[in-house]
């Protein structure tokens, strides 16, 4: 993959420097990963050996294609390095495979495992259409419908940088959200800028051993934020 089009095919939706045409920021950051990861075990150690064993061969290579709008257009190979089918269009974000989440991690020095993929690569992908389903109840009341919907121009994310609202929260006896992501959103050619603060929510004591998150999605507190959320507050919407 060569050309600037399938460059861009190797970016995740969960990234944590502002994304460009030849970023590969998937998945998370160090400090976030251990909570992403729960009840998984990633421990950072020595990187694994060069050679890949039968489970790493046997990492998916197919891509899931989100219901995430992206911005701008573009096409995409349905796996890594030229697998996984022919190029098809796509105006979609696209998440990342399981060996690419796989290998990212590698790069990173930590030693995930390749059975792991299987849970934590629906998780990374579930959080990220959550968050987006929080961003259209919010653009929804402003109209954003009216001119084909809202659509994703860029994300970034730092997990050692907190809100104001976080931070606020933190005296209150809150817990720190574990994670933080920026999100740019085209609203009818506009720029709309969102915050999310991911926290771990409550296990549920039928099934412990599915992680849970609660996502504080909100625009962040520019002027037209701070409009969005006055609007709300008031019921104004």
């Amino acid at each position: 993959m060569d050309s600037s089009k399938d460059k861009a095919s190797t970016e995740c939706l969960v990234g944590h420097k502002t994304t460009s045409p030849s970023s590969e920021s998937c998945p998370v950051d160090h400090s976030a990963r251990s909570i992403w990861m729960k009840p998984e075990s990633a421990s950072r150690l020595a990187p694994p050996p060069a050679n890949p064993s039968t489970s790493e061969e046997s990492l998916g290579k197919v891509r899931d294609v989100s219901s995430i709008p992206r911005a701008e257009a573009f096409t995409y190979n349905g796996g890594e390095g030229g697998h996984g089918g022919a190029v098809r269009g796509s105006s979609n974000w696209v998440y990342p495979s399981e060996e690419m989440f796989f290998n990212a991690m590698k790069r990173k020095h930590w030693n995930p495992q390749a059975q792991d993929m299987q849970t934590v690569v629906p998780i990374h992908n579930a959080v990220n259409e959550r968050a987006w389903m929080e961003i259209l109840k919010w653009e929804a009341s402003i109209g954003a419908n009216s001119c084909g919907g809202p659509k994703l121009v860029s994300f970034s994310g730092d997990s050692s940088k907190l809100s104001p609202r976080a931070r606020i929260n933190m005296l209150f006896g809150y817990q720190r959200p574990f994670d933080r992501h920026d999100w740019v959103v085209d609203r009818c050619g506009k720029r709309i800028e969102y915050v999310i603060d991911f926290y771990t929510g409550k296990q549920n004591p039928e099934n412990p051993s599915i992680p849970s998150f609660y996502l504080d999605v909100r625009p962040k507190l520019t002027p037209e934020g701070a409009w969005m959320r006055f609007q709300k507050f008031f019921g104004l919407t």
